[in-house]
């Protein structure tokens, strides 16, 4: 939101506080401020010049020879000569001239030059070269409205008192603050700050002239207060420079008197109002109520909208002439000829404009401040400074008739209990009482001292609508006037204690560690909710599932059960970019058949991999690929000391958590001889329409089993002294032994020198006979007291081909 120093001043004497100072009071006390810039900067680089004479160009019909008086410059005192082209320059008239060196906006540098060989020594600026608006018919004269005092040579700023600055608050500062959405609340707060008195402000409504009768009929719930005031005798002129300047300075357009009224008692009080051209109601009643399906409106915005049965509308009687609270109507607008108004100020829901708002795409400042809460007192008052407004600039201007409302509000007004000891506890600062009462009286909280050590403060209706509730917003009122930078920071005494361990958070930490280490994996953070598609592709629709009121998006309403499903549906845009994928992800799902002590769906944790590879020629095989992801989560799993791991045959169930694996390539995982997982293959099925029938493994471990396994995380073990000799192995087996046991084998043929085994490939196939599969192995041999020979690479080679043989498996030899 943007702030007009200037405009702030005709609320409260800032004389000895600059707009730096005043920036930096808010910045402290009541509102982030995000900066402080000059308004129109190019207003201090031209001065005021007199056009002593125009004469026609001699080579030039629409150019003219102007001689400006504009006081002393860099080449002495003589009128500067300018050429002009703007129709409407004439003699005698007072302009704002750019003199040679001078930088208008867009970084436009002035230079004497010749114009159709006439020398020109400077420019005579129009509105829109200052930046000022789009008006560029012709040039700015500055005394067209008004006399110029400043003799000539007065920067323009200072000759027109325009000279201001513009304070940029933070919007999401102020959203529990309505009573700041305009200039006298935030002078509220620095005559409150600095102890100055708030200048008063005329809002009296005059007494009617007339009996124009308005009728309004209040039909929705949402409009809580409607008041509509009869205007006569107004017109539709420009409007006069102070209000034309000051509107600019915060970023709004000047279109006429009136709108630029409505405007100016909006920024000004924070009330919206909405002037009505009388006669196009054509003395139809005014009635709010609902929108019907199918009704559509157009806005000012020359925007015809289609409207829903959520939005409310202000209609004569059966015709639409706004979007409440969002935008008026184009068919009621004031224009050029209008003199009789319809003036609307009104309370209206919060939810049901923004809504409307976020619906049509329309946030306007009128809308933004309707979803503060704003006071329901506050339309009588604005309705008052519209008329009085307009009364200053056109004296003739008449109020027609009775003001009329409609709808149904209360008074929210209310007494809050403080204690001025909790006001000291809670603050950690011994502010005595007086001063305690004299800063809820500098903020119009009137307090009556019931006991000395409990007050009731009254809390005003533009502070209790979603503002001051409960006592604690009383301290912090308190607070924040008498500055927390000025609270003495005092350090906290408490007993120390050693957290306790978080086994989880341990557990966590160590499988993340190892999977992107050793494993090379990424860690993914994928949405908690699964699109539709995902889950029929996985054959997990029949499942139970919670179900979001307000889903994210379309179709992404359930919420996942487990975690693998959703790195499963990252697979195809991972797989479009490299031809091997690694990821993991420890997350939660939801149960709804199962309830916490809450009565709510019961979370599970789950660590999930997923080893993607897509087909491509020399790949590993398939078989290879889940081979290696079960090696993976036995190094993995067996970093947490809960016990050995191993992978049995898993069963199909229905219905199946674990409906995406592969029914014949599935293997339970079992850690100190219980189950806490699945690893398998990912279903063909689901592979060829999720990731272009990529050979995938998956696996889901339960973290909450694992847990009640208990952790010893393996100690420190030195790093080995001497090297290590990488030995590849394949050895043929019976097709249905687990992998399992053959790593097994490997390692008690090593007799305490295998430091590590990896399998690297399955193959089934020629030359080995039906029902056999050969696994082929990496494994490192290492000793810790010795560098090993070759002599005791092939003392395990044969040992492990005497034991291979016993156990009815074959070592293969080339």
């Amino acid at each position: 939101m943007l702030i007009s120093y200037r405009w702030l001043a005709r609320h409260v004497d800032l004389e000895g506080l600059d707009a730096h100072r005043v920036a930096e009071l808010l910045t402290l006390h009541t509102a982030e401020v995000e900066g402080v810039e000059p308004f129109a900067p190019a207003l201090s680089e031209v001065v005021v010049g007199h056009v002593l004479e125009r004469v026609q160009h001699p080579d030039a019909d629409k150019l003219g020879v102007c001689r400006v008086d504009v006081g002393a410059h860099a080449g002495g005192t003589e009128p500067l000569q300018i050429v002009c082209g703007a129709p409407n320059v004439a003699a005698g008239q007072k302009v704002a001239v750019a003199r040679i060196g001078s930088v208008l906006p867009g970084d436009f540098k002035i230079k004497k030059s010749k114009i159709r060989g006439v020398e020109s020594v400077g420019m005579i600026c129009s509105v829109r070269e200052l930046g000022l608006g789009d008006d560029h018919d012709g040039i700015w004269v500055l005394d067209a409205d008004a006399p110029v005092a400043a003799p000539v040579g007065t920067p323009v700023a200072a000759a027109l008192e325009v000279d201001d600055w513009v304070i940029e608050i933070d919007n999401k500062s102020l959203t529990h603050r309505p009573d700041l959405w305009g200039h006298r609340g935030i002078a509220r707060e620095i005559a409150a700050l600095t102890g100055r008195a708030l200048r008063p402000l005329d809002t009296a409504l005059p007494t009617p002239s007339g009996a124009a009768t308005v009728q309004v009929d209040v039909q929705h719930p949402g409009c809580s207060r409607y008041v509509a005031v009869a205007i006569d005798g107004v017109r539709a002129t420009e409007s006069p420079r102070w209000l034309r300047m000051l509107l600019l300075a915060v970023g709004q357009r000047p279109i006429d008197l009136l709108v630029d009224t409505s405007n100016f008692v909006m920024l000004d009080i924070g009330q919206p109002n909405h002037l009505f051209d009388r006669r196009a109601l054509g003395g139809r009643p005014i009635v709010v109520r609902g929108a019907r399906a199918g009704e559509t409106m157009a806005t000012l915005d020359g925007v015809e909208r289609a409207l829903t049965t959520d939005d409310m509308l202000i209609c004569a009687g059966d015709e639409p002439v706004a979007l409440a609270g969002v935008m008026g109507g184009a068919g009621s607008k004031v224009a050029e000829g209008t003199t009789e108004l319809l003036l609307e100020v009104a309370c209206f829901d919060p939810s049901v404009v923004r809504r409307t708002a976020a619906r049509v795409g329309l946030r306007t400042d009128s809308s933004t401040r309707f979803e503060k809460h704003l006071d329901p007192l506050l339309p009588l008052t604005a309705a008052g400074h519209v008329v009085q407004v307009l009364r200053s600039i056109q004296p003739d201007v008449t109020v027609a008739g009775p003001v009329v409302e409609g709808g149904t509000w209360t008074d929210p007004t209310r007494t809050i209990d403080v204690r001025p000891q909790r006001v000291r506890h809670l603050l950690g600062t011994p502010v005595d009482d007086e001063r305690i009462a004299s800063i809820f009286e500098s903020l119009d909280l009137a307090v009556e001292r019931r006991t000395p050590d409990t007050w009731r403060v009254t809390v005003p209706a533009r502070r209790a609508t979603k503002d001051l509730t409960i006592e604690e917003d009383l301290v912090e009122e308190v607070g924040r006037v008498l500055g927390y930078d000025t609270i003495v920071s005092t350090p906290m005494l408490a007993p120390v204690a050693p957290a306790p361990r978080d086994r989880r958070r341990e557990l966590v930490r160590l499988l993340a560690d190892r999977l992107s280490g050793t494993g090379r994996f990424h860690e993914a953070l994928t949405y908690s909710f699964v699109d539709e598609s995902l889950v029929s592709a996985l054959g997990l629709g029949a499942l139970p599932y919670a179900i979001a009121v307000n889903p994210v998006a379309e179709g992404m309403a359930r919420i996942r059960r487990s975690v693998a499903p959703s790195l499963i549906g990252k697979l195809e845009t991972n797989l479009a970019q490299r031809s091997e994928v690694r990821l993991f992800e420890i997350g939660k799902g939801t149960r709804p058949e199962q309830l916490d002590e809450r009565g709510q769906p019961h979370e599970v944790h789950r660590l999930a991999l997923v080893l993607a590879r897509a087909n491509a020629s020399g790949s590993p095989s398939p078989s290879a690929t889940l081979g290696e992801l079960q090696t993976l989560l036995t190094d993995a799993l067996g970093r947490t000391g809960a016990g050995a791991v191993d992978f049995v045959a898993a069963p199909v169930v229905t219905p199946d958590d674990h409906a995406w694996a592969h029914p014949r390539r599935r293997m339970a995982i079992q850690v100190g001889g219980s189950s806490v997982g699945l690893v398998g293959a990912l279903d063909p099925r689901a592979a060829a329409r999720l990731c272009d029938g990529a050979d995938v493994a998956v696996a889901e471990v339960c973290l909450d089993a694992l847990l009640e396994l208990g952790l010893t995380p393996p100690s420190y073990r030195p790093i080995p002294r001497f090297p290590g000799v990488k030995v590849d192995v394949a050895l043929a087996t019976p097709g249905d032994r687990p992998a399992r046991e053959v790593m097994d084998l490997i390692e008690k043929a090593g007799k305490g020198l295998v430091a590590s085994t990896e399998l690297f490939d399955v193959y089934r196939g020629e030359g080995l006979g039906d029902g056999r599969k050969s696994l082929a192995w990496h494994v490192v041999l290492q000793a810790a007291d010795r560098t090993l020979t070759e002599k005791d690479q092939n003392t395990f080679l044969d040992r492990l081909e005497r034991m291979a043989t016993q156990a009815g498996a074959e070592l293969r030899r080339q």
